[in-house]
């Protein structure tokens, strides 16, 4: 692969994360505000657009005081333990096809494995790793409450996580994510001479429910929250946590979120495949235009579709957690063993039979 077009996919990937948590500062903010009738952020800049820039200000120059009672090494390691597979993850999410570009072919994903969909949720299952060492290195009962809670509910919605993607890789016989993307392109049934298209969540309806609940528990996202838990475990396992550390915690849940979002676009909502209308629109505009500047224009919608379904599902996360109330811990328990669990293997088993069918 040539080395300075990797090294831009990466800026670009990077700067577009790092993007990602002041605007979403900003939309949970207004958005809480929406749903309350509150104003939200209103003084700083127009809008209020620049309070999250200050608050980034504030968490950079804020004293980081050396707490005796916590162990240093880990207390210091776990938030990086945290948010650099957070980064990570994107690697494989295709946001655009590939095109021709002066002779180079050009691929819209930093790396494109074998094994996307095993590598995602094996670097996103490393994360849990950071918030169980902050906990313990805390030396903080309340910490350690929390981190254990974010331990067991991890463990068990990644199983219904895992499971609820079978369907889609034996529906497109492949674990490349660009494959899967590019497999819902396909036709699958014809409206009123309309095409719809091969997406994920027509085909795997009851999958993609279950992906979307048990990512939401994976992020630690209302109403499954429970390692932070502020009514009863004050702030759970970041509870210690000041300055740049306590940010990077903070960082890491919402770059998480843009990556399940990606994942749940990738999967189900045909990825970088365009919304519709935007073919009509990318004939009308550049139709007539020269070939180059018509794949341009191309991986160029591509790219805001697939920015549109992820803008769409952060909303839903700030939706819900403004929507739905907490569970009790038992509750979560209770639902990812008794209900989300049976629920997945059911439609493993369903999915299975289709596709032998010649259905799927």
């Amino acid at each position: 692969m040539d080395f300075p077009i990797l090294w831009m996919k990466i800026a670009v990937v990077l700067v577009g994360l790092l993007a990602t948590v002041p605007i979403m500062l900003f939309v949970e903010r207004r958005g809480s505000a929406l749903m309350q009738d509150r104003l939200g952020p209103n003084r700083i800049g127009p809008f209020g657009l620049l309070q999250a820039a200050l608050d980034v200000v504030k968490f950079l120059f804020k004293e980081d005081r050396a707490l005796r009672h916590t162990n240093q090494a880990y207390f210091t390691l776990a938030p990086w333990i945290a948010v650099v597979p957070a980064f990570m993850t994107f690697a494989v999410i295709p946001f655009a096809s590939s095109m021709d570009w002066d002779g180079r072919h050009v691929s819209f994903q930093i790396a494109n494995l074998d094994v996307g969909i095993l590598y995602c949720f094996a670097i996103a299952s490393l994360g849990v790793y950071g918030i169980i060492i902050a906990g313990w290195a805390s030396n903080n009962k309340y910490s350690l409450m929390g981190s254990l809670r974010s331990s067991a509910q991890m463990i068990s919605y990644e199983l219904s996580m895992g499971l609820s993607v079978i369907g889609i890789i034996l529906s497109f016989s492949s674990l490349k994510l660009g494959d899967i993307a590019l497999g819902q392109g396909q036709a699958f049934f014809t409206v009123f001479g309309h095409t719809i298209p091969k997406w994920g969540v027509l085909i795997q309806p009851l999958g993609f429910i279950l992906f979307l609940i048990s990512v939401f528990a994976e992020t630690n996202r209302l109403p499954f929250d429970l390692p932070e838990g502020e009514s009863e475990l004050v702030a759970g396992y970041h509870l210690e946590y000041g300055s740049m550390k306590f940010a990077l915690f903070f960082m890491a849940e919402y770059i998480n979120m843009a990556v399940a979002s990606a994942l749940v676009t990738t999967l189900f909502f045909g990825g970088w495949q365009m919304l519709p209308g935007f073919p009509y629109l990318h004939h009308v505009l550049f139709g007539s235009a020269e070939f180059q500047t018509q794949e341009i224009a191309r991986v160029g919608f591509e790219a805001l579709s697939f920015l549109s379904k992820i803008a769409f599902f952060m909303w839903l996360f700030v939706w819900v957690r403004w929507t739905i109330p907490r569970f009790r811990f038992d509750q979560l328990m209770h639902f990812g063993w008794k209900v989300m669990f049976p629920l997945s293997l059911l439609n493993v088993v369903l999915t299975a039979y289709l596709v032998m069918k010649g259905v799927l």
